[in-house]
């Protein structure tokens, strides 16, 4: 009895510790930086793939 009560609190404090994990959220590149994505995609230029210049 004493040891399901040991693994109960264990599965409780394991799902308090990964509930509380930051998520990052992805960006349209997949994860890759803006040159990576202009050598994939063949363009001349990566500031349409930078954050932040997409206004330009």
């Amino acid at each position: 009895m004493n040891t399901i009560k040991n693994l109960g609190l264990i599965v409780l404090l394991g799902s308090f510790v990964f509930s509380c994990a930051p998520r990052l959220k992805p960006n349209g590149n997949h994860g890759l930086p803006p040159g990576q994505v202009k050598k994939v995609t063949g363009t001349k230029s990566a500031k349409h793939y930078a954050p932040g210049q997409y206004k330009k």
